[in-house]
């Protein structure tokens, strides 16, 4: 998402996104980048929480687009989602989740290659950034994190796993995510937590929502 330049010298703001009608009851609004969605995402949360924004029934992020669903007159939101200046993320400061981890996977040594690294390096790393759920799916409670640095982006591997371990920690492209339960994967596995990422007896169930920050903590057990 470009960014336009304030008159009060404060932080950018974003560029307005494109809104588009899906069906009678709902909206698509398609940002230019990841963080325009993220940081959109964000404003509408802050927005519903403060009786700002007409009831709906669901606000769902992807990479680069928010579903507004169960609007009962998304013509007049999407007139005034015209107007709406996006803060940037940069200015919100919600509280961080901390993710024990091990940083023994059996991909850690091909990460270390990739990135041209030791093996403890890759744990100090992905370790030192603060991460963001972007947006959710695969599986319940898993969560696509986003904060490394562009270098550090990997392939998927070139055959995926037929059962990848619950708390396993993988990288893909830009992401990094946190199995919440055994399942085939294609992501490179530099760690493991014991953290329960999903449990259906729980409120709520995910630990980790979009809009999330998220720090991992080398060591865990």
């Amino acid at each position: 998402m470009s960014t336009g330049h304030r008159a009060d010298g404060g932080p950018p703001m974003a560029a307005r996104p494109r809104v588009l009608p899906v069906g009678e009851r709902a909206l698509l609004i398609e940002t230019a980048d990841g963080e325009g969605a993220q940081a959109l995402h964000a404003e509408l949360l802050r927005r519903r929480a403060a009786g700002l924004l007409p009831a709906v029934r669901e606000i769902v992020p992807a990479a680069r687009t928010v579903l507004l669903d169960g609007l009962a007159d998304p013509r007049r939101l999407a007139r005034e989602l015209a107007g709406w200046e996006i803060p940037p993320l940069e200015t919100r400061r919600e509280g961080v989740i901390e993710v024990p981890v091990r940083y023994d996977g059996p991909d850690v040594a091909e990460v270390a290659a990739l990135w041209g690294v030791t093996r403890e390096e890759v744990a100090a790393i992905h370790s030192s950034v603060e991460f963001r759920v972007a947006f959710c799916g695969f599986a319940p409670g898993f969560g696509y994190l986003t904060g490394l640095p562009e270098r550090y982006a990997v392939p998927r591997r070139a055959t995926p796993r037929t059962a990848v371990p619950a708390g396993s920690v993988g990288l893909a492209g830009p992401y990094t995510g946190v199995y919440p339960r055994s399942s085939p994967g294609g992501w490179r596995l530099i760690g493991r937590t014991e953290l329960e990422l999903w449990n259906a007896e729980r409120e709520p169930a995910a630990l980790l929502a979009p809009g999330t920050r998220v720090r991992f903590v080398a060591g865990g057990r």
